[in-house]
Formats: structure tokens, C-alpha cells, sequence
């Protein structure tokens, strides 16, 4: 029988420094990879609508983390932000400081978010008449500033078809209350020789109510356009739980 290195007075083989960083640094195997293609070959085949909201996110999270079971990491963000839109909506800082995101992963997601927006704006914007395409206007709205953490004043400057000439942010203010000057509105409808608007804000404490100082500032403005004959088709307050028209309260 053949004696061991050992009984010959060899020293048992060792490794090499470098084959033992080989091994340590080596890429670990996915043990996921089987449960991501079948999650994968199911949305091919059922589509997104067939998913759940932390299913859809934990396909999301393939994309931006390659090696680790991401689907309770999906759930943890749909607890800690409350919805599926306000984890894309959340800012990158805070994104990036959630336990299991990296930087670079929160980067994705708004990556992702900005994606959905830009989608979303050109369904809008395809020289056809905005107020035909309302239920997508109001889509366009919530995905740009339901969950903006302080509260923003949009104008879409609309021409005689009432198609859109430009959609600005006017004035970006504080948690309540963003300052808005009527004359600074109409001249900028001047400006672009719009004859029709429509205003939109939001309120980050997520009621979209209309308060005795929204009522006022739109009447203002409404008052200031109708003698330049420019039409004020609606003021859309949005928040997380849903829109308030002005017009459709008959406020205006």
C-alpha cells in the first residue's frame, strides 16, 4: 500500500497566498439564479399586471443587485416608504441610506423613475389635444409630484387646439406652501403665445383639499387671463391619496 506524503516525512500540501485570495475573492455562486428565471420566464408570459407590487420591485432589484435574494428586501421598502410609487419617489439620499441599497442601487431606481416619467410625458405630449388624454394627464401628474417632499407649482402652457406648448415648474416652495405670483403666470402665457393653462401642485401632506389661499390665487389668476383671452381650464392639486380639480369642485 502506498504510504502518505506524511509516513515519506513530506509536509501535507498547502496552498499558495495567491490561490487562497483566489478562492476567498472568487464571485459567489447565485443560489437565486433558478428562482430569478422562473420569476422572469412568468412575467414574460403573464406580464406585469399578474404581479404583486413587492414582486414587481424584487424584479427591479435583479437589475441593480446580482447576487442576493432581493424579495425581502423589496418588502422591507414597501413597508418603510408605503406604496410602490413612493419608493421610486423617494430621494436618492434616503434611498441610498436604506439598510441593503447601495449608492449605486438607489441610482437605478431612480433611473427607473425617471424612465416611467419620461414615458409618461410623452403620452401627453404627441400633438393631439391634452384634455382628450385627461385620465393620462392625471397620471403624468401623480407620477411627477404625489410624493415630492415639499410642494411644486406646474403650469402646462396649452396653444388654441389646446395642444401642449410647454410644461414648466414654476416655484418649488416648502412643505405647505410654495409662493405663487398670478402676473409672473400670465406673463410667461405671453411669453410663449399660450391661449389656454393648466395649474397643478401638490401637497406633500398627501390631502389633496384646496385651501382658501389655493381658491383665491387661482381666481386671481383666472381673472388676470380671461380679458388677454386666455383660458384656465382647471387647477389639479395632487397628493398620495389622490387629485382635487377645481373645476370639478366648482371653484372656478
Amino acid at each position: 500500500m502506498p504510504k502518505r506524503p506524511d509516513q515519506l516525512g513530506e509536509a501535507p500540501f498547502q496552498p499558495l497566498d495567491d490561490d487562497v485570495e483566489a478562492v476567498t475573492t472568487a464571485k459567489p455562486v447565485d443560489d437565486h439564479k433558478g428562482h430569478r428565471e422562473r420569476v422572469r420566464q412568468r412575467f414574460i408570459k403573464a406580464g406585469g399586471e399578474a404581479f404583486e407590487d413587492y414582486e414587481l420591485l424584487e424584479m427591479v432589484l435583479f437589475l441593480a443587485i446580482p447576487y442576493k435574494d432581493t424579495k425581502p428586501l423589496a418588502k422591507a421598502l414597501l413597508r418603510e416608504f408605503g406604496s410602490f410609487s413612493a419608493v421610486f419617489s423617494a430621494s436618492h439620499v434616503r434611498l441610498s441610506k436604506f439598510p441593503g441599497l447601495s449608492a449605486s442601487s438607489a441610482a437605478n431606481l431612480k433611473v427607473i423613475q425617471s424612465v416611467a416619467a419620461r414615458f409618461a410625458r410623452e403620452g401627453i405630449a404627441d400633438d393631439k389635444p391634452i384634455l382628450a388624454s385627461w385620465s393620462q394627464l392625471l397620471d403624468y401628474f401623480r407620477s411627477q409630484m404625489a410624493f415630492e417632499t415639499v410642494e411644486q407649482f406646474r403650469i402646462l402652457f396649452l396653444d388654441k387646439k389646446n395642444r401642449l406648448i410647454a410644461d414648466e415648474v414654476q416655484q418649488v416652495g416648502t412643505v405647505d406652501h410654495t409662493p405663487v405670483y398670478p402676473r409672473e403666470v400670465i406673463k410667461r402665457s405671453l411669453e410663449l403665445s399660450a391661449t389656454a393653462l393648466i395649474l397643478v401642485h401638490n401637497h406633500p401632506s398627501g390631502d389633496p383639499a384646496p385651501s382658501s389661499a389655493d381658491i383665491r390665487m387661482t381666481r386671481e389668476i383666472a381673472d388676470i387671463a380671461k380679458p388677454l383671452g386666455i383660458v384656465l381650464h382647471d387647477h389639479i392639486i395632487v397628493g398620495k391619496s389622490g387629485h382635487a380639480s377645481l373645476r370639478g369642485l366648482k371653484l372656478i
